[in-house]
C-alpha cells in the first residue's frame, strides 16, 4: 500500500512543480500528483502531455511523455464505491475522501538535457537555457549555442525516488521537437496505445508551432520510415492531428 505525499507549503514550490517521482526505471518513472491545498482531486495530467524530472546528482534534466494515469484509494484493499453526490456535495458531506485518494501516472522517457558544464535549471526546472544544442542518437547536432545539449535517447539514468515533476513550458517542447528521433520511442512503448500516444504528442507539438505544416510533413515522414509503409496505422495517426 502505497501512503499519501507528505504536503508541504506550496508558497515557495515552483509553479510547474506538480507531482513527485514514487517509482523509476531505465525507461519510466512512476508519479504522483501533489494533493491541493482546497478539497478537490489532484488534477490528472493530459494523455501524451510532456513533463520532465531532474536528476539532482547528474544535473540532467529528463524529458518524459505521459502514457498512463489513474486515480485510484490510497488503501489497496479497499476500492472507492458509488455515492451518488455531486463534487460540491462531496465536499460538504464527505470532505475526506480527497485525502482517501492518490493520482498517479506514468511516463515514457524520450530524452534528457545535459547538465554537464552549465547552470541547468537552478529551480530544477531546466529552464536555464533558451537556445542549447540538440543531438539525436546519430549524435547530429542543431545549433551552435554553447549551453546544454539535449539528447534524444535514454539517459544514463533515470530521475530518482522523490525528485519533483514539472511540466514543460513551451519553449522546451518546441526545442525539443526539432529533431524527431523521440518518435521512435514512443513507438516503442510497451503497456500503452502507442499510436494514440504518438499522436497526442505530435498534436501538442503541432499546437505550439501553430499549425507548422512543414514540421508536420516532416514528422509524416518519419513516422512512415519507422512504420516501415504499414499505411493504415500512419493514416491512423495522422487522423489524430489537428488544431
Amino acid at each position: 500500500m502505497r501512503l499519501p505525499l507528505p504536503q508541504f507549503s506550496s508558497q515557495s514550490r515552483h509553479p510547474g512543480y506538480f507531482a513527485e517521482v514514487i517509482e523509476t526505471a531505465t525507461t519510466e518513472f512512476l508519479a504522483q500528483c501533489l494533493e491541493p491545498e482546497d478539497l478537490s482531486f489532484a488534477v490528472m495530467p493530459p494523455f501524451g502531455s510532456w513533463v520532465k524530472a531532474k536528476d539532482e546528482e547528474s544535473g540532467n534534466v529528463v524529458y518524459a511523455v505521459v502514457y498512463h494515469a489513474t486515480t485510484s484509494p490510497i488503501d489497496s484493499v479497499h476500492r472507492a464505491r458509488a455515492l451518488g453526490l455531486s463534487l460540491q456535495d462531496l465536499r460538504e458531506q464527505q470532505p475526506q475522501i480527497f485525502a482517501m485518494l492518490k493520482t498517479e501516472f506514468r511516463a515514457a522517457i524520450v530524452g534528457f538535457q545535459s547538465g554537464r558544464g552549465s547552470h541547468a535549471a537552478r529551480d530544477g526546472t531546466g529552464n536555464g537555457t533558451r537556445n542549447g544544442n540538440v543531438k539525436n542518437g546519430n549524435g547530429r547536432k542543431n545549433g551552435s549555442s554553447l549551453s546544454e545539449t539535449i539528447y534524444q535517447h535514454l539517459p544514463p539514468r533515470p530521475p530518482q525516488i522523490h525528485q519533483a515533476v514539472y511540466y514543460c513550458d513551451s519553449e522546451e517542447i518546441l526545442r525539443f521537437s526539432e529533431q524527431l528521433d523521440f518518435l521512435r520511442t514512443l513507438l516503442q512503448v510497451t503497456g500503452a496505445p502507442v499510436d494514440g500516444l504518438t499522436a497526442a504528442a505530435i498534436r501538442e507539438i503541432y499546437r505550439l508551432r501553430q499549425a507548422d505544416r512543414q514540421w508536420l510533413v516532416q514528422a509524416g515522414r518519419m513516422l512512415s520510415i519507422l512504420l516501415k509503409d504499414d499505411y493504415d496505422r500512419l493514416r491512423i495517426i495522422l487522423s489524430q492531428i489537428y488544431i
